[in-house]
């Protein structure tokens, strides 16, 4: 399924330049050398000393007012991609990877953009162009009010809905700048905070509004789409257990779906990709409730969680990536794609649960990854490499394989254990305790399931005994202690070298 070898492969390319950072520069780095492909790093100093920068044949410094200004200066990285000869750029996610101007300028620029086509980004990038692209073909939408349809009726528009509401951002993700509403009274103002929000991170303010769905659970579906009009699903992942609308775990396949149902999402996915035309890889987003089924949206590029959608078809999806933007024909059709056992991605955070999952910073002075069959950690830090707040906090991956959703669940808890990352506070004590929980353990998951047990962020009191050794410790590791410790008392110092 994965084509011919690289070796008898005539690529238009023979140079791939990685516009991102962290785990995912690295995780595209691999493939593109598997693939016997040249390879270009770009980075900002805050980088320089990452794995990825290390790992480079060819790494360039990249400027910017702020670090992830010099990752968004899409010009400087065309600029590097002719001066270093590269014919591809490929935007890993986040950053340049779903701006269609981005897409335009690679293409201009006679290089290869690994990604969507500009017009494929424009349409199903932005949330209320894909809504609308979804509802004129048929496929399920949520009931929703569209701000840009008459702004002057909007809240009229929103209120007559019905609540609970969700309101979004036309443009960007992560969950920024979404607001549920369960009254009426709090609508407005919801809007012009949302609103506020969505022109600062995103440069975009418009809005809608959809009918929320409660304790729904977060399903997409991944697609390959080729040149030549082939597309493919490789099934769902299950992304329900999220903070702030941000994700934490995925799997796939999602527990939740029968035969019946993951044939049906899988297929309205193929079609949504289909009549948009999409080539690349791309993610068709759902909301998925106890009678009812929307499309949310598309990720025009490739996800974090894709690990879990390797795991268990076997299929290396930046290498698609590579090929498709090279202009070769998918290797295989849809009956040939299986899944194999079930996979699990825990995302490793720097930040602190207990205190409403904020961020922390720190040096990293010991980093020992698990390792061993059915297990992978993508991470972009090594010891040494400080942790800022300039960039999301996320560290690494680890996923897991196993046999069946329980036994890929006890290798992720042993995983985590083993696990060990010191210099700052990270989110790893709260996934050992999450995937034991037994809602987790039996699948009963949704995306308000960590505001249902707050008690998974709190850290578990502790015990006196263990509390007088910790103190200890820090005592004995302080400088005055440590001094005081060490030091010979004049009487004895004065006998000098003399022994017995």
């Amino acid at each position: 399924m994965t084509g011919p070898s690289s070796a008898a492969r005539a690529w238009p390319f023979d140079t791939v330049l990685i516009a991102n950072r962290g785990e995912i520069a690295l995780r595209i780095l691999r493939t593109v050398r598997a693939l016997g492909l040249d390879a270009v790093v770009v980075h900002h100093a805050a980088d320089a000393d990452s794995p990825a920068v290390r790992a480079a044949p060819r790494a360039i410094e990249i400027t910017g007012a702020s670090p992830v200004a010099a990752y968004l200066d899409g010009a400087q990285i065309v600029d590097v991609a002719q001066r270093t000869g590269a014919g591809a750029i490929h935007p890993g996610y986040g950053f340049l990877s779903e701006n269609a101007a981005f897409a335009a300028a690679v293409a201009a620029a006679g290089r290869v953009f690994v990604g969507p086509t500009p017009e494929a980004i424009e349409l199903m990038g932005d949330k209320v162009r894909a809504r609308a692209f979804a509802a004129r073909h048929g496929f399920p939408v949520a009931p929703s009010a569209i701000e840009d349809d008459d702004p002057q009726s909007f809240v009229d528009r929103a209120r007559a809905l019905g609540f609970p509401l969700l309101i979004k951002p036309a443009a960007g993700g992560g969950g920024k700048g979404m607001r549920i509403v369960r009254a009426a009274p709090a609508l407005a103002d919801e809007i012009v905070r949302a609103r506020s929000e969505g022109q600062r991170y995103f440069g975009d303010g418009r809005l809608y509004v959809e009918r929320y769905v409660e304790r729904p659970r977060h399903i997409e579906v991944q697609v390959l789409g080729d040149a030549h009009g082939h597309v493919v699903h490789l099934f769902e992942r299950e992304c329900s257990v999220q903070r702030r609308f941000q994700k934490i775990v995925e799997e796939a396949p999602s527990a939740a779906l029968d035969a019946a149902q993951r044939r049906k999402i899988c297929d309205i996915a193929v079609g949504i990709a289909a009549a948009a035309r999409y080539r690349n890889a791309g993610t068709i987003e759902f909301i998925f409730g106890a009678d009812e089924l929307y499309f949310l949206e598309m990720n025009t590029r490739l996800q974090v969680e894709h690990p879990v959608t390797e795991m268990v078809t076997g299929i290396d999806l930046v290498a698609e990536q590579l090929r498709i933007a090279a202009g070769e024909p998918l290797g295989y059709d849809q009956p040939d794609i299986r899944i194999d056992g079930h996979a699990i991605e825990l995302r490793i955070y720097a930040e602190s649960p207990a205190r409403g999952f904020a961020p922390t910073t720190g040096r990293v002075l010991a980093l020992r990854l698990a390792e061993g069959p059915g297990v992978r950690v993508d991470c972009g830090f090594a010891p040494g490499q400080r942790v800022t707040a300039a960039f999301d906090p996320m560290l690494a991956k680890l996923v897991v394989h196993g046999r069946d959703r329980d036994a890929a669940r006890a290798l992720a808890d042993d995983a985590l254990g083993r696990l060990v990352l010191l210099g700052c506070e990270t989110n790893t004590a709260f996934l050992r305790r999450l995937v034991a929980h037994p809602g987790f353990a039996s699948g009963a998951i949704h995306t308000g399931f960590l505001d249902d047990h707050p008690e998974l962020a709190a850290e578990p009191p502790l015990s006196e005994s263990v509390q007088t050794k910790l103190l200890a410790a820090a005592a004995l590791a302080t400088r005055p202690v440590r001094d005081a410790a060490d030091a010979v008392p004049p009487l004895y110092a004065a006998i000098g070298a003399w022994r017995n």
